[in-house]
């Protein structure tokens, strides 16, 4: 039977397991100093370091004060869908080609997909859940989808709706040419351009009324 291993005492007393405690505690107690005597925006007295991002941030989106964790290569897609919960926003090309991320930033349509999340911050976003209203109604162009049913597979949907109204609030009321014209950086794989193009004209229509 193997005897077992004996750790031998030092001159001192110390042996070589409360050496290695010491040790990780010391780290420990230098790690904790230094959280406590951090300021909201500082280190002892200096700032923060060159191209710095504070990752806990507020969001104004689809109306609300939403505040999230969001690292500093996020992009606004990915804040929406994984850390928000708001769908809707559909990843299709994740490089600015299809648009089916599209969303309003202060009423103009961009590219989620390619947006970081930090450069939002003082900004208003709205998303496809926010173009209903808070007592469950429709926005025009959404109901002039349901009623022309304007889609095959509606994966691009949202984008296109989101694309729609932002031309809208610039030109609201646009000839069928110059809407095609707007909303042309949309692509839909199931090809159905005229079947859209009829939704979204009774939309502006529908906005119009509005």
């Amino acid at each position: 039977m193997t005897a077992p291993i004996q750790i031998q005492e030092q001159p001192n007393g110390v042996t070589r397991r409360k050496f290695i405690k010491g040790v990780i505690a010391a780290g420990a107690a230098v790690s904790a100093s230094s959280y406590l005597f951090r300021g909201p925006e500082q280190l002892f007295g200096q700032g923060s370091l060159p191209g710095a991002v504070e990752r806990l941030m507020t969001l104004t989106v689809n109306g609300q004060q939403r505040r999230v964790d969001v690292m500093k290569q996020e992009t606004l897609a990915m804040t929406l869908r994984y850390k928000l919960g708001l769908t809707g926003t559909k990843l299709g090309c994740d490089r600015s080609e299809c648009r089916a991320c599209t969303v309003l930033i202060d009423d103009v349509p961009h590219y989620s997909c390619s947006v970081l999340t930090h450069t939002v911050r003082n900004k208003k976003v709205v998303t496809i859940e926010g173009l209903e209203s808070a007592d469950g109604k429709l926005h025009p162009v959404q109901q002039a989808v349901v009623d022309e049913q304007g889609f095959q597979c509606a994966f691009c949907m949202s984008g296109f709706m989101m694309a729609t109204v932002g031309f809208l609030k610039a030109n609201p009321n646009p000839t069928r040419e110059e809407l095609a014209h707007g909303i042309s950086g949309n692509l839909c794989r199931c090809a159905d351009y005229n079947k859209i193009l009829n939704a979204m004209m009774r939309g502006a229509e529908n906005m119009r009324r509005a």
